[in-house]
């Protein structure tokens, strides 16, 4: 990312901070109730840069079958969710401009997401007791992580956890679902009958990266918590699995790892959405299937080191020998 933009975002990070407040927030968020929330410190909320849906989230998308797809590279990653007997694919081109997807699968709905400045890739059931959810990009961030938003009761919940942490849903988990982030050509050898997300109607550059140069950083944006312990760099990719984390460098080396009641597999070919100007074009970070001992798909998470340490500061690190 150029100079310029980083000084835009430290600028943001600054003023940010110094409004801070319940009360701040309060005059652009009028229907949220900010006296329930989970928050310990309001300084830890800043705006990202964009207002309230000024990144749109995408609700019931049109798909097309992978195998007349064109104009998306082998190596792009998607994000793979398998339910009902369907297979969709989200391209990470099209989420990097707008970070939530409303769908329905298998009769299922759901919010497939993905904070680029966390690498962070979930995907939740919106059922909350009894109501389906609808999720909005909110235009804050805390420890770097994206904070979105429910149409319904304004309520803010952090996308990392999946948890309302600001609202009258405070405390309400999200249930996480099992999918991945794999490379296109991976979806498309193993589902080439399998649904992949047309391209939304908005005029975005979709297929570049407006993060260009951000998993080489020495420091993530607008997060001043602590760094990664044992000497792991910030922007690491880890695997987490609950709240145990796997750093990627250590499975792309044994290129699979049975622990914790669960097996890892890596292999090459997706390219990181964060490295080059064109998605396309990045660096092979290699894609992770997680399973459980009967072979059935995990919910997990690849995000940035520093990001699981902020979220789960008592976390469990799987370092290997």
């Amino acid at each position: 990312m150029r100079v310029p933009v980083l000084s835009f975002f430290l600028a943001v990070f600054l003023a940010s901070a110094a409004l801070a407040s319940p009360e701040f927030w309060r005059n652009e968020w009028p229907e949220t109730d900010f006296e329930k929330t989970t928050v310990p410190n309001w300084v830890e909320i800043i705006s990202g840069g964009p207002p309230k849906d000024g990144i749109p989230a995408i609700s019931d998308p049109s798909f097309v079958r992978a195998s007349g797809k064109t104009g998306i590279d082998p190596a792009e990653p998607v994000i793979t969710l398998e339910m009902g007997g369907q297979a969709r694919a989200y391209p990470i081109r099209y989420l990097t401009w707008h970070e939530i997807v409303n769908d329905v699968v298998g009769g299922v709905p759901v919010a497939v997401t993905f904070c680029p400045l966390c690498n962070s890739a979930l995907s939740f059931d919106r059922r909350v007791n009894g109501r389906v959810l609808s999720f909005g990009v909110s235009g804050k961030l805390r420890n770097s992580d994206m904070i979105m938003y429910d149409r319904e009761t304004q309520s803010w919940w952090q996308q990392a956890i999946g948890e309302a942490i600001v609202g009258d849903l405070t405390g309400v988990e999200l249930k996480t679902l099992p999918s991945w982030m794999e490379s296109w050509a991976e979806f498309t050898a193993r589902h080439p009958d399998g649904l992949v997300m047309a391209e939304p109607d908005f005029n975005r550059d979709y297929g570049r990266n407006p993060y260009r140069g951000y998993d080489s950083s020495t420091r993530p944006f607008l997060y001043s918590g602590e760094m990664p312990p044992h000497g792991i760099d910030a922007l690491e990719r880890v695997v987490r699995v609950g709240d145990r984390a796997w750093p990627m460098a250590r499975l792309a080396r044994e290129n699979e790892v049975r622990e914790a009641g669960v097996v890892i597999s890596w292999r090459a070919g997706q390219a990181s959405a964060l490295d080059t100007g064109r998605i396309g074009d990045g660096r092979d970070v290699g894609s992770i299937r997680v399973r459980d001992a009967q072979g059935r798909d995990v919910p997990h998470d690849v995000l940035f080191a520093f990001a699981y340490h902020a979220f789960w500061p008592d976390g469990e690190w799987m370092l290997g020998n």
